[in-house]
């Protein structure tokens, strides 16, 4: 009587997801940060692998964890797989909804620049189903079913689409601009601010009050729209983004108090993966994003 061999196990898929991602990126942390589980459940699947397989593919130390020489030849082969699986996922996905928009987008960037272009955008591709996800860095669009990148340029790709540069300058209601004469009456006010832009209020600082020791104060705010939201109720005076505020300023709702406003350098940029999607619908959508008056 003939016997079938044993069929080896595969390893389970989310242990081999956090081996690759743990070593691509340098720590179980940042891994934990792009698969978004824990450092701990991290931690707890690589070790379930490397019982598994029988071999250590981390080092532990007391500043962090550094690759075996197993792990180090594996690591390679472990990135093209998953981009492969990446891949197909999006085109599973892109065949399976053709007419399907993903877009992941800093959430200022989401709220203020890109929400109140979505009525247009709709008029215009009446068929197409727009998703916005906001996030805080750029995704690796290799690895997640996002089409399209919305984030200040620093990461922009070959085929990314400038939307403009922007400046940062003080704003606030009329009200509080009235009492602004000049950079100094600063010191008197509550002066708002944003955790992703911390170093927007000592740049312009640099520019208009050089060496005159001003230290802005006031509340401080992890959502910038909440913080433009304040501002509008007259909380203070808001160091902000041009093109995040430029309808208030239009309408008069806010108030640029000072001449000195300071050039970024990123602009606004939208992009995708090279040799993402090419059945047009994404390449539509961007065309119409970058014509629409700022």
């Amino acid at each position: 009587m003939s016997v079938s061999p044993p069929i080896p196990r595969m390893p389970s898929l989310n242990a081999l997801r956090a081996f690759e991602a743990a070593a691509r990126l340098g720590g179980f942390t940042l891994a934990a940060e792009e698969l978004n589980v824990t450092p701990g459940a991290v931690a707890a699947q690589i070790k379930t692998l490397e019982e598994e397989v029988g071999a250590k593919l981390f080092e532990r130390h007391a500043k962090g964890v550094q690759l075996t020489a197993l792990g180090k030849r594996v690591l390679p082969d472990f990135i093209v797989a998953f981009d492969a699986l990446g891949q197909a996922v999006r085109d599973l996905r892109r065949e399976a909804a053709p007419r399907r928009v993903h877009i992941a987008a800093l959430p200022a960037l989401a709220q203020l620049w890109l929400a109140p272009r979505l009525p247009i955008v709709r008029r215009h591709m009446k068929e197409v189903d727009i998703s916005v996800t906001a996030m805080e860095t750029p995704p690796n669009l290799k690895r997640v079913p996002f089409d399209i990148c919305l984030f200040y340029g620093a990461q922009r790709l070959e085929n990314g689409i400038d939307l403009g540069s922007d400046e940062i300058l003080p704003v606030c209601t009329p009200g509080i601009a009235n009492r602004l004469k000049r950079p100094g009456d600063l010191r008197d006010e509550a002066c708002l601010s944003d955790t992703t832009w911390s170093g927007d209020w000592p740049s312009w600082i640099d520019a208009a009050m050089p060496g005159m020791g001003f230290a802005p104060r006031g509340p401080v705010f992890s959502l910038y729209s909440l913080a433009v939201q304040e501002t509008l109720n007259g909380a203070g005076v808001l160091m902000a983004r041009k093109s995040l505020v430029r309808p208030y300023l239009e309408s008069g709702e806010l108030i640029a108090p000072f001449d000195v406003s300071v050039p970024l350098n990123d602009a606004i940029s939208l992009w995708q993966l090279p040799g993402g999607r090419q059945d047009g619908t994404v390449q539509e959508l961007m065309k119409v994003l970058a014509e629409i008056d700022h």
